[in-house]
């Protein structure tokens, strides 16, 4: 009886044009959040699977103090290869490995990536070794030179590593001789740190190279070197020209090393290429996941932004770790930040800032931290050089989503999407209201002059109660205590600015 009454009076309101909106109860707790944010729940739940997946694959990649680790260096030279042995490097070093060998055979590659492959070699703080299974052509001899030891095996050659186009001709006059200056200087300089002959190593991409030990001439000028496995061990006063000796296999160099310990194999997951694309695309990931979270709690009811940052997220940590940026930890500490804010917003929107503030953070922190390009032994905090690109993104990402948020505010809630959520959030519980007028669920309309109250501290921004509705506002800068009288003093789009009215 008391449901047909309620029915019954529930019609007569709607007769007599009725526009108020029923109160809504408040939300109890994060239980409550979550059920109706089905979003809320997929992003905690992608970036449960993105930490899962980083403790997977650091659970496959098992080092134990004093092993020794063999990282296959083969195929092309390429960005991904990189990802792959900056990873593989990381890994070893702070796990304790006694050594690191570098199975190589590849003809080459990108210069650029042999770069950096080479750079991060020479940051190694263990013992590294390179094993010449076969070919160390072109790119791949600079790759050996940053090693400090080298094997070769019975049947390999190292070196022929001038530049060339990608269509295998020969570079212009003036571009050769810049490539080649250029990267003399780095070999040189490589193949001394290492222990290496850096004659031989520049010999490799110069021609015009000569290379001579005493009065014997080695390789006389005219062409590229390139060493087999003997001419590459062949003494000369007691030392060898280039390799340290002929091995058979990885067990064979480790015996004529001196090399102890079990050797563990670390393999490419298949993933370094994705890692690729994701660190070059790292602004716009941390650009969709700020609009996302931000459309998120601004449009009630809507499930796709939340999922599309939670997505964007996991995509950026779990980027970079496989690129050998991140690990673990930094996931840890996003998804920490992001339950610090979400605290905030559900306990303490009315009275403190604390944990929201720290939240972000940490949220900031974790999103540069997984950026930068840090090894094992290197000092806490990052050098100038390390924080640069990393900034350079994260700034591009804030002040692109800044933008966006700003033209969302303004633009968005004149779309037919968002009012259709609107509407789906403003109905109440209970009889069906199919007929009902359309106007039952409208959004009250704010003009400069109303006046209401503020429910929380405007500082500047915070809630406010005008008729039966609460809405987000903000002042000119000013802060305003909880149930303060309060008079609009314009709108724009969402935006509601607001004063403490006149005593």
């Amino acid at each position: 009886m008391s449901n047909l009454l309620g029915a019954a009076a529930l019609s007569k309101g709607m007769k007599s044009g009725l526009t108020r909106p029923l109160p809504r109860t408040r939300p109890g707790g994060l239980s409550v959040y979550l059920a109706r944010r089905p979003a809320a729940r997929l992003s905690i739940l992608a970036m449960i699977c993105c930490l899962a997946q980083a403790g997977i694959a650091q659970a496959l990649e098992v080092v134990h103090k004093g092993d020794v680790v063999v990282v296959p260096l083969h195929g092309e030279i390429s960005p991904s290869l990189l990802m792959f042995l900056r990873r593989a490097e990381k890994v070893a070093e702070s796990n304790g490995a006694s050594a690191i060998i570098f199975e190589m055979n590849t003809y080459g590659g990108r210069l650029d990536a042999a770069e950096e492959i080479t750079s991060a070699l020479n940051h190694a703080t263990v013992p590294t070794y390179t094993f010449i299974n076969s070919n160390a052509g072109s790119a791949g001899s600079l790759i050996a030179l940053a090693t400090q030891h080298i094997y070769m095996a019975p049947v390999s050659a190292i070196g022929a590593a001038a530049p060339v186009l990608p269509t295998g001709e020969d570079l212009p006059l003036t571009e050769r001789e810049k490539t080649i200056s250029y990267w003399a200087a780095l070999i040189r300089s490589s193949a001394i740190k290492n222990g290496h002959n850096p004659d031989v190593g520049e010999a490799f991409m110069n021609k015009d190279k000569e290379v001579k030990i005493g009065d014997r001439v080695i390789h006389p000028k005219g062409t590229v070197l390139t060493l087999s496995a003997q001419e590459a061990t062949e003494k000369f006063n007691g030392k060898p020209l280039l390799a340290d000796g002929i091995a058979e296999s990885i067990v064979d160099l480790m015996q004529k090393a001196g090399l102890k310990g079990h050797w563990v194999s670390l393999d490419p997951t298949g993933f370094e290429q994705l890692a690729f694309w994701i660190t070059a695309l790292a602004p716009l990931l941390l650009l969709g996941g700020i609009i996302g979270a931000y459309l998120e709690f601004k449009i009630p009811g809507a499930s796709l932004p939340g999922i599309i940052s939670a997505i964007c997220f996991a995509l950026f940590f779990l980027g970079h770790y496989f690129a050998g940026l991140a690990g673990w930890e930094v996931v840890g500490l996003f998804v920490l930040g992001m339950a610090l804010v979400i605290i905030e917003i559900l306990f303490f929107a009315h009275s403190t800032i604390v944990f929201g503030v720290v939240g972000v953070f940490l949220m900031l922190a974790s999103l540069l931290w997984a950026m930068i390009d840090r090894y094992p032994g290197e000092t806490f905090f990052p050098t100038g050089r390390m924080l640069a690109m990393p900034l350079l993104n994260l700034f591009l990402a804030i002040a692109a989503a800044a933008i966006g948020i700003v033209l969302l505010a303004r633009y968005l809630p004149r779309t037919s999407i968002y009012r259709r959520f609107a509407l789906i959030t403003s109905n109440p519980s209970g009889p069906s209201l199919a007929g009902a007028p359309r106007e039952f669920a409208t959004a009250l309309a704010l003009s400069p002059g109303m006046e209401g109250v503020s429910l929380s501290i405007l500082r500047p921004s915070g809630k406010a109660r005008f008729a039966d509705h609460i809405v987000d506002v903000v002042t000119q800068g000013e802060f305003v205590a909880a149930n303060t009288a309060i008079t609009v003093v314009q709108t724009d789009g969402m935006r509601v600015v607001v004063k403490a009215s006149a005593s």
